[in-house]
């Protein structure tokens, strides 16, 4: 048994189970790999790691298994899912994701199915069950990988700690109080409405503020055209990806020649790419068509915008914003009147599947320089690129 000291739940005990799988590389490597990437760039705190993340899942996991009232040995079972949940993230997390081909999600099977963390899991559970329970399946995925989940919860209160940010203070306790079991389905009490609003809220307005802040947008997009060189160039490989840090890769970056060194040496001394246009997704009729698009389409324009300021294709960048999701929401709400889905008892959740894309914008990435060409040639986002209505 031992204890650690987190900054958000306090003191954590760990089995010596969950020892063993700590000690090992894949796990220690998450020390080195930032939950939010870049964003220290826009808020200095923002130094936390996907290691600490992954102990308070960990944490937030037997909560809820304790509250739920399950058996032991499930809730020891959803403790090593939390612990286990971000294990595939590649350096810097989802800044680099957006470069790969494959997803953390499947990294994190991969990893779990096939590494030294594997023989570990054998000895008391089986590594399938562990890797649905982390998709979100079963009886008690939902609670690591769902509309209220562990993951989410832990995330939004560190984010929001450590960005000094307050729209990340949730009622986790109301919240984690208020789910309960209707057969096979994790279901809200309606008494829990409000908790699952504020978590809902918090998710909203930290999105702009902190996960799509502009500048951070920029530094994302400018990090992983160079992720795509370095990739193309295979001066690494994805499956490298698995085993390096956040340190590796910026050294590696730095130390290859051509645009991956441009590109931290700009970051390093902040001569960042500046917005020369964007487009509010909330003017279209269904701007979830435009965020899921076919990529290639804006590869395509790129490459058009490029051409007509005699540019690289490399030096002009169109950012996609990341969606919220809410649309997808599927929690139901016990009431007096049956299971509802929880959009249909609120209709601020309700709201928010539209309001989701208030803030949302398709935008267009060049350097200083660079801008001002766009600018004298009036170079618009939409002439080169046919958005779905």
């Amino acid at each position: 048994m031992g204890f650690i000291r987190d900054s958000i739940h306090g003191d954590l005990h760990l089995t010596d189970f969950e020892l063993k799988i700590l000690d090992t590389v894949e796990m220690q490597r998450l020390r080195r790999i930032k939950q939010l990437g870049f964003t220290n760039l826009v808020y200095p705190g923002a130094n936390h790691t996907r290691f600490e993340h992954s102990i308070g899942t960990l944490f937030l996991a037997n909560k809820i298994g304790t509250q739920l009232e399950l058996d032991n040995e499930i809730i020891e079972l959803l403790r090593v899912c939390g612990l286990l949940h971000d294990i595939g993230h590649a350096p810097f997390s989802h800044v680099s994701e957006r470069a790969l081909k494959h997803d953390h999600e499947t990294v994190t099977k991969e990893i779990i199915s096939d590494s030294t963390i594997t023989d570990i899991i054998n000895d008391k559970f089986d590594t399938k069950l562990i890797t649905s329970i982390i998709d979100g399946d079963t009886k008690y995925g939902k609670i690591i990988s769902g509309d209220l989940d562990v993951d989410r919860m832990d995330y939004l209160m560190r984010d929001s700690y450590y960005t000094g940010v307050a729209y990340g203070i949730i009622d986790t306790e109301r919240l984690i109080y208020s789910l309960t079991y209707e057969g096979d389905d994790l279901v809200l009490s309606d008494k829990g409405v409000q908790a699952a609003e504020s978590t809902l809220l918090a998710r909203y307005f930290m999105y702009p503020t902190v996960y799509q802040h502009h500048t951070t947008r920029i530094v994302n997009s400018m990090f992983r055209v160079s992720l795509k060189r370095l990739l193309e160039d295979k001066v690494v490989t994805e499956e490298q990806l698995r085993y390096i840090d956040d340190g590796d890769l910026i050294n590696i970056t730095r130390n290859t020649k051509g645009l991956p060194e441009e590109t931290m040496r700009n970051i390093d001394t902040r001569h960042l790419y500046k917005r020369a246009d964007n487009i509010h997704l909330q003017q279209y009729e269904d701007p979830g068509k435009i965020v899921e698009m076919d990529k290639k389409y804006l590869r395509e324009a790129e490459e058009a915008i490029a051409y007509k300021l005699d540019l690289s294709p490399e030096e002009v960048i169109i950012d996609m914003p990341e969606e919220l999701s809410f649309k997808k929401m599927s929690i139901q709400v016990k009431t007096y009147h049956g299971l509802r889905p929880l959009s249909e008892v609120s209709t601020i959740i309700d709201s928010l599947k539209k309001a989701q894309y208030n803030y949302a914008d398709l935008s267009l990435y060049m350097s200083k320089e660079n801008k001002q060409k766009a600018i004298d040639k009036n170079i618009k986002i939409e002439d080169y690129l046919t958005l779905p209505v």
